[in-house]
Order: C-alpha cells, then structure tokens, then sequence
C-alpha cells in the first residue's frame, strides 16, 4: 500500500458514497470496525441511514444505553466482585461486547485497556481492575486528557507500575517513563532527564485502603525542570507538562488510525497531522478526532478494507454478534487467552502488539479451533434457537445463499469461487450440523482472519 500517493487533506474528508457504494458490504465494514459486527437486521436498518449517523448514535448524540442492557451488566458485575476473582472479569465484559447497544464504547474501550496496559496477574483486586475498566469506559471518546490524570492516581496503575514504592529518597521510574513511553509521546521524545525529574513529581503517590492518597510527608518539594518546564511541580502538572508537547497529539491519533483503519504500514507524519491538529484544537477530546477516521474517504477505501487482522476477541465477538448469537462466556475469555488476548491479563506493559503478530503457524490453528469449539458448544444458540432457524427467519433457502450470507456477514473480503464452491457443497439447509460445520470451515480461510 502506497500512503505516500494520499493526500492527507483528501483522506480524512468525510466519504461521500455515489452510487450503491453504501451497501451491505461497506455498513458490514463500518461495525466490523468502530465495533465487533453486525447481524442482518442491523445491516438493513444501516442502509436506511448514513455513516456519521451511524457513528454519531454511538457518539452519544443519538441512542442512549438500554436499561436493561446496564440493569443486566451491573448485576453480572457484582456478583463477579463478590467471588473476588479478576480472572472471571473478562466474562462481564464479553457480556458488554457482545450485547451492547453501543459498540463504539466497547471497541474503545478496548483500545484503551491495550494502550494503558494493566494487569491483574499483578493486580490481584477484582475491584481495582473493575474500576480502571469503568473509567476507561467513562473517557473512551471522551477527554483524553482528563482520562491520563484519572490513570495516574488509578490504584491498579499505581500497583501495576510501582507507583506506590515512589518515595522522596527513593523516586521509581516506572510510571515516568511510561506516562511518556507508551501512554502520551512515544519513544524519542523525551531525555532520561525527564524521567528521572517526572518520577520526583510523583512522589508520596500510594494507597490507602484501596484508593489513591497522597502522601505529603513522601513527596519531594523541591524544584524540578524537565520537558522546558521548571518549578515546584507535583504529578498534576506533570502530566499537563506532558500533554503540552507537540508530539502528544500526533503519537495518540496515529494509534487510533492504527487501530480503526489498517495495520501496516507504519503512519506517517503527513498523513496523521490533520487529525493531530484537530485533536489539539478539540483540547484532547476525542470523539471529534474518532468519528473523523470512522466516515473518512480512507476508512472506506481499499488501503482500509481487509487491512487489519482481527484480534482474537474481534473474533469469538464478531461470530456472536454477526450471527445473533450466545454461548458461555466464561468459554470465550479462556479460549481467547489461549490465543493470545485474555482480557485484563495484557502481556506487558506494551499491551498486546496487534496486527500480523496474531497470525502464526500455531495461533491460526487455534483460531479456527477456537471458533468450532464456539460452534460446538453445548451453550451455544443463534437467535435463541439453531443456524437452521435463523437462515428460515432471513429466508435463506440455498446452500450457495447461505455461503453467500455468511460472506457478508463475516468477511472483509470475499471468498475465491473455488472456497465458496466447496463450502456450499458441504451444506445441507435442514441439517443444524452442517450449517455449523460451514462457519468452521470458513475460519480457516485466510479472508476470515482478516477485518
């Protein structure tokens, strides 16, 4: 892909389909992306309606939560915290991914747990982890900023990097550096200088009682200079400091194009500073920035479609949600971990690398083991009921329909003819096992890994 023949002024502009280039296919693309999937009801009422208007309901300027949906979640949640186990918070929240009326918010969320990474491999409290995931949610598309000040006195922060260690004779360096490593400039953007100075910012930062306190006793008063600032500066300033260079808004909006609109290659500078600029002129809120990406030219063109990998979550969610699906949870998380993403449990620090390093000789059998054990659940409905009868209720009465539906449905690409071919001869319509074995079968075609 040639990025360098793309005008960046061009490529942001808002996409203007003509013709029946707003199809099935490219509504398919929109939810694939800003969140997991659409089923067939949802790719109809698309049609009916724009992009931005689609990404401004979930923006927050047209549909609002379902009640039920959030009375639903709030009690799976509690009854999670009270067994205190942090391993089984990835349950609750593929509950929200795949039932929420607001995908956005998930798919961002998403995001954010990879970019502020925490885990509760080290993070033990169920309910600090529950906590952090609630205010990542809270700021997803919103105040970037004000979201960087609540992580840095966050008690799973705190505990993750050693925050709580940071004393005035003994400053850690961990949340320093990464508040500009990871979290807001990138590599190259700051000296060892800095960090050293920053860690004495944040000094008497700790916990009590399972929230943040601060310390004064342990904070160093004195005078600190780093970033072109200088003075008696605390953690609050600090990351204002932080958020004032120049390069902030451009390392921040080159991860999101990253992550909504292709993996490779790397983005460069001239294409993501129309969108850096916007999003310092915003003040750092981001939902202007994010519906920007997801209604742009590029989003909607060839250097976008099928130009990302799918994560392994993308994937067990994607099937639920295409195919109206439920199944047990708690089976998805633990599937899901086995190929590389467990929800709260990021690798590192880093989070989770994305992009081609989920695909390998072991992880791509596992993906499609991972989808026909979905398939094979004894948990597992469509539609409350069968594939069977959720082809009869859209009316899908061919095997070469089926294929064809399950394309739309499932794949950023479609299939070569002799795939489509070959999966069809395997359907019978009134047999519920072939039906699952021909979603299985599509996952291991290369056009399914891919988003």
């Amino acid at each position: 892909m040639n990025l360098k023949a793309i005008a960046p002024d061009s490529a942001w502009k808002t996409w203007s389909p003509s013709g029946d280039d707003w199809n099935r296919r490219a509504a398919a693309h929109l939810y694939r992306r800003a969140g997991f999937a659409a089923n067939s009801q949802q790719l109809t009422a698309a049609l009916e309606r724009s992009p931005a208007e689609i990404i401004d309901g979930w923006l927050g300027e047209g549909e609002k939560p379902e009640a039920d949906f959030e009375r639903v979640s709030t009690s799976l949640a509690n009854s999670v915290l009270a067994g205190g186990d942090p391993q089984k918070l990835g349950s609750w929240w593929l509950f929200r991914m795949a039932n929420s009326p607001n995908q956005l918010i998930e798919k961002t969320t998403l995001f954010w747990h990879g970019h502020f990474a925490t885990s509760a491999a080290k993070v033990t409290d169920a309910r600090m982890m529950f906590n952090q995931n609630q205010m990542l949610r809270r700021y997803a598309v919103g105040d970037f900023g004000r979201m960087v000040h609540e992580i840095s006195r966050d008690p799973a922060m705190l505990l993750y990097l050693d925050s709580t260690t940071n004393r005035k004779a003994h400053p850690n360096e961990n949340y320093a550096r990464e508040l500009m490593e990871l979290f807001c400039l990138g590599e190259g953007n700051y000296t060892e200088e800095d960090i050293r100075e920053i860690a004495r910012c944040f000094t008497g930062w700790e916990i009590r009682r399972k929230k943040y306190r601060f310390n004064r006793y342990q904070h160093d008063t004195g005078d600190k200079s780093f970033l072109g600032a200088t003075g008696k500066l605390g953690g609050e300033e600090a990351v204002d400091v932080v958020l004032a260079q120049r390069t902030a808004p451009m390392f921040i909006v080159k991860k999101l194009i990253r992550y909504f609109v292709f993996d490779e290659p790397a983005v460069a500078d001239e294409l993501a500073e129309p969108l850096a600029n916007e999003l310092r002129a915003n003040d750092f809120v981001l939902a202007p920035t994010i519906r920007r990406i997801l209604t742009s030219e590029i989003f909607f063109s060839t250097q976008s479609v099928g130009r990302k990998v799918r994560s392994p979550i993308e994937l067990g969610v994607g099937v639920l949600r295409a195919l109206e699906g439920s199944t047990n949870l708690n089976a998805i998380g633990n599937e899901s971990g086995e190929i590389g993403q467990a929800l709260f449990f990021p690798p590192n620090v880093k989070g989770w690398d994305g992009g081609r390093t989920w695909i390998n000789s072991s992880t791509l059998l596992g993906r499609a083991n991972f989808v026909q054990r979905l398939l094979k659940h004894e948990k597992t409905r469509f539609a409350d009921e069968g594939l069977r009868e959720l082809t009869e209720k859209h009316k899908v009465r061919k095997p070469t329909e089926f294929v064809e539906w399950l394309e739309d449905l499932l794949l950023a690409r479609p299939l070569r003819d002799e795939s489509r071919r070959g999966i069809a001869e395997t359907v019978k319509m009134n047999n519920e096992s072939t039906l699952r074995d021909a979603v299985y079968l599509m996952s291991t075609l290369p056009e399914f890994q891919l988003s």
